[in-house]
């Protein structure tokens, strides 16, 4: 009896241990990426076998949004919210001053570790991680040729250019880094921050991935436009540079060739790091979530860029996968991407830093709560306001006192503009009132309205002049 008690005892603290070891965490983030471009959750023109794999094996939020950007370069915003999990108003671009989630993670007992796009300045990354290797700590550049350096002991030493295609590179790091854990570390969990630069123009991906695409073949966006007809106010900056107007649909099929298949690129080298947690025996205690930093254009509503609060642009991929995410499922409740690090540390056990304001998806992932907020925020520089709700967009346009309403129920791709029907001005107005709360929510203090407003109308460069600016633009 004696001896049947103590392996009882044995047991019961066996699956106590077990109840406490915390999950290692794989953060796998993309940049420029578009919701609408992964194949099991919807798209049929686009090869994406691995991240239709994370798809079918895990829970994905099909509305996560960016809350936007200061300045044209979104992804920098976008990762000081998702690293600091505060808004876009209270997240300073260089987190100077500000704790980050992986600093939390490392004060915790994880080993942290990062490669890939940092652009956020050194000193937040040499304090937000004990380690990395092939850090970019720019915002875009010729993959082949890409100057990385490494995090040791706290300094960004060996710096070097990328020689093969930096996606490669990352993916190398991140499966070198699972494996030398897995043999060195194997009791102590770890977290894995890989961020990758693609598919950011310059869009190259090698041949082999490239060919596979026919341009001809490929659908234009729903909501193509040769030119868009407002001065929104982002209209002539670098990523609107990178096409001429009118945006034809023969060139907009050729840029979203390259980009498909900078996707596929990209997803093979997930595969990659993915064979490593498997590999090792890592796979069944990892967390693995991928999103990315913010969607784009690429012809819909005559754009190019992310420089715009559409869909397109705001709304970006996130996938939770691992043990105790539910399998093969859709959560439509609203998500901003700074809530990643939050959800994740509810499912660690690991306290955020100060300033944090991103909530837990967990009880979401897990069915036990519908949502966590009930509408979501959106905002580009001085010129662009939004507020949306299950069914109801409204965007603002400050400069040019313009107001767009759409319905996404009926249309999701934002293409009819309901805000001057009478029967509409009741809800307009109400919107607006609530984009007004929001932004003393989120200390927003810009006018919604002002009284010298600049001409609506988009006129683009012609002639030499749309040349110049086109060539000077040009990536290689």
């Amino acid at each position: 009896m004696k001896r049947i008690l103590v392996s009882l005892l044995l047991v019961v603290g066996c699956f106590a241990h077990a109840a406490e070891e915390r999950p290692n965490i794989l953060v796998l983030f993309s940049d420029d990426q578009r919701a609408d471009t992964i194949g099991a959750l919807g798209n049929l023109h686009i090869r994406t076998p691995h991240l239709d794999s994370l798809v079918r094996g895990g829970t994905a939020f099909t509305r996560a949004y960016c809350m936007g950007a200061m300045q044209g370069a979104v992804c920098v915003p976008s990762r000081a919210m998702l690293m600091s999990g505060r808004t876009l108003f209270r997240a300073k671009d260089n987190l100077q001053g500000q704790g980050t989630w992986p600093e939390a993670f490392g004060k915790a007992g994880y080993a942290t570790f990062m490669t890939g796009k940092w652009h956020n300045g050194d000193p937040s990354v040499k304090r937000s991680f004990q380690s990395g290797k092939a850090v970019f700590l720019g915002g875009m550049g010729w993959p082949y040729e890409l100057p990385l350096k490494d995090l040791v002991g706290g300094e960004l030493v060996n710096e070097r250019q990328s020689g093969q295609h930096s996606v490669k590179v990352f993916a190398d790091s991140a499966a070198e880094f699972i494996q030398t854990q897995a043999k060195s570390k194997p009791t102590q969990p770890w977290l894995c921050y890989v961020a990758f630069n693609l598919p950011h123009d310059p869009r190259v991906a090698p041949e082999d991935f490239r060919k596979d695409y026919d341009d001809s073949k490929l659908p234009l966006p729903a909501n193509f436009l040769p030119q868009h007809p407002l001065d929104i106010g982002s209209m002539v900056g670098r990523d609107e540079l990178l096409e001429r107007w009118p945006r034809t649909p023969a060139n907009v099929r050729r840029h979203l060739g390259d980009y498909y298949a900078s996707v596929t690129y990209l997803d093979a080298q997930i595969g990659r790091i993915l064979a490593a947690l498997d590999a090792t025996g890592q796979r069944s205690r990892t967390l693995v979530v991928f999103a990315s930093d913010s969607g784009l254009a690429i012809g819909s509503h005559g754009l190019f860029g992310k420089q715009s609060i559409y869909e397109h642009s705001m709304l970006a991929p996130l996938i939770f996968n691992g043990p105790g995410i539910l399998k093969d499922a859709r959560r439509d409740a609203f998500a901003y991407l700074l809530d990643i690090f939050p959800t994740l540390g509810a499912m660690a056990k690991v306290s955020g830093p100060d300033g944090n304001e991103g909530r837990s998806l967990a009880g979401v992932i897990a069915g036990n709560e519908p949502r966590v907020r009930d509408e979501v925020f959106l905002a580009y520089t001085q010129t662009q306001r939004s507020l949306r709700d299950d069914r109801w967009k409204l965007m603002r346009f400050p400069q040019i006192n313009v107001s767009h309403l759409f319905d996404l129920q009926a249309d999701p791709h934002e293409t009819k503009n309901l805000a001057e029907l009478p029967e509409q001005r009741e809800r307009v107005a109400a919107m607006t009132t609530r984009l007004a709360q929001a932004q003393t929510t989120w200390g927003d203090t810009q006018a919604l309205t002002t009284a010298q407003p600049k001409p609506a109308a988009f006129q683009p460069p012609q002639g030499e002049k749309m040349e110049e600016m086109f060539r000077k633009n040009r990536t290689r």
